[in-house]
């Protein structure tokens, strides 16, 4: 349909709708006329409290004030996630968001590592990574000139009314009410008004679907059918809980493995968000309650709130004049922090390809395409945490080893094994010290690698390693501790 695109209406609140909210008018606003339609009497999921170092990007776009933004939504840092029992039961490694050691245009570090290792030299490769360090130190500091990778916890439901008022100041216009009905063209089948309780009828020349898992617009009325990839990633419930905070606020996500599932600990200013995804196929709600329950540290601020949900996405994110973002689109596991991003990104890519001379079969496609490999390749990140692994304690974890896995991941655990090369694509949102943090730290070792750091004599290589890692345990030690540095950093509420 050639119509130009004016008149954008976002259907539905929460985190999603509002990061579409924000982006459009603030990037946008004078080109657009923005609504969004939400209903108060419509609860959110809103347990998206952990980030990726992409969030401070976005917000750098926006023109979004830091110490702001974490004052109202009790923000800490976040250097990377902890995993607990995944790999074995007893074992923890941490997926940071810094980079490992120092690499060349040969190859990356772990093959200098390596080589060291076999010499008897160096230490373990986390010692290489300042981030890393930091975080397993609690300390955290940075300045207008700081290198550190870091990202957010926050609070998604006080982010999301912290990006109502961003967005309402720059021209979006809200308006309550409940959807009833979706109206299509009759010659086309493009979306053409939303009808709600009242009555009231709003017609557009685009929508944003960000209903949540009811996908009322794409899903509903458009029809997109939905991908399911619960055969690789079978966790199809969580219970999520909030506690109060009795400990210093480490700058890190703690990732826990469980019987048959994990349980999250996201530590904000205020509060400890907890939860527990599992496979119900595996484990009974009771005893995903008890588990919960049991493991909590502190005195909890909430009752345990359910939530459903089958991981995949819609075969479409844009069909006709309609996109989905959020959990219309699709649902990640929460595993790596990625469903924020997934709302931002896809928003960023819609601001760069939007129809204002109307919608094309091309431009859609374009759209889709870079969609989809986005998401194949954080599918099998989270497929990976869960194959490579050696536990032998429960079904769960033996059926997740046993399990037949995408030839795209295949491809890499073949290609780490056997040649420790770790690679990042075009599409690729995790990086290659992501996939050797996490394929390592579950258990995956290389029975090879390249041969570059025998171009080093070995004393020289000696004296690299070790003057990298004084460097950073320098650096780690001048930093101050997470809690102190939130508080001189004048966002501690």
């Amino acid at each position: 349909m050639n119509k130009p695109v004016r008149k954008v209406i976002i259907a539905g609140g929460g985190t999603a709708g509002w990061i579409a909210a924000a982006t459009l008018s603030s990037q946008l606003g004078s080109l657009l006329d923005i609504t969004l339609v939400e209903s108060d009497q419509i609860g959110t999921v809103g347990v998206g409290e952990a980030t990726i170092p992409t969030h401070v990007s976005f917000h750098r776009l926006l023109g979004i004030d830091e110490r702001e933004f974490m004052r109202a939504t009790r923000a800490s840092f976040k250097l990377g996630i902890a995993f607990e029992n995944w790999g074995k039961l007893g074992d923890r490694y941490f997926h940071s968001f810094g980079k490992i050691g120092r690499s060349t245009w040969m190859g990356d570090f772990q093959h200098l590592w390596q080589h060291a290792q076999s010499l008897g030299i160096g230490g373990d490769m986390s010692e290489y990574c300042y981030e890393l360090q930091a975080a397993e130190a609690g300390r955290f500091g940075k300045t207008d000139n700081s290198q550190i990778s870091y990202a957010y916890h926050l609070d998604a439901t006080l982010y999301a009314k912290f990006l109502r008022d961003f967005s309402e100041k720059r021209g979006c216009k809200r308006v309550e009410g409940k959807i009833q009905q979706v109206h299509k063209h009759q010659d086309s089948g493009f979306l053409k008004s939303l009808e709600l309780e009242n009555g009231e009828h709003l017609e557009a020349d685009f929508f944003i679907d960000c209903t949540g898992f009811r996908s009322l617009l794409l899903g509903n009325a458009l029809g997109v059918e939905y991908d399911d990839w619960s055969h690789w990633l079978p966790m199809n419930s969580a219970l999520a809980v909030q506690t109060k905070t009795n400990s210093e606020v480490l700058p890190y996500t703690r990732s826990i493995a469980r019987q048959a599932g994990w349980q999250w600990r996201i530590p904000l200013q205020h509060r400890v968000g907890n939860g527990h995804v599992y496979c119900s196929d595996f484990m009974s709600d009771d005893e995903a309650h008890d588990i919960l329950a049991s493991n909590l540290d502190g005195e909890t601020v909430s009752d345990p709130r359910p939530i459903r949900f089958v991981t995949g996405k819609r075969r479409k994110t844009w069909h006709k004049n309609c996109i989905a973002l959020g959990l219309s689109s699709g649902f990640m596991e929460p595993l790596e922090s990625t469903s924020i991003h997934l709302a931002q990104i896809s928003v960023t890519r819609l601001v760069q390809m939007f129809p204002f001379n109307g919608v094309t079969n091309s431009l859609v496609d374009h759209y889709n395409r870079h969609t989809d490999e986005e998401l194949v390749g954080i599918r099998d990140f989270l497929i990976a945490h869960y194959k490579v692994n050696q536990r032998d304690d429960s079904n769960f974890w033996k059926d997740r080893a046993a399990m037949a896995i995408p030839d795209t991941l295949q491809h890499r655990l073949d290609l780490f094994k056997e040649a420790a090369i770790a690679y990042q694509d075009d599409a690729d949102l995790f990086r290659v010290d992501s996939w050797i943090q996490v394929l390592r730290g579950q258990g995956l070792y290389s029975d090879n690698y390249h041969h570059m750091g025998k171009l080093l004599p070995e004393p020289n290589l000696t004296q690299a390693l070790g003057d990298l890692k004084a460097t950073i345990d320098s650096a780690v030690n001048k930093l101050p501790k997470h809690d102190d540095f939130l508080k001189q950093y004048d966002v501690w509420v």
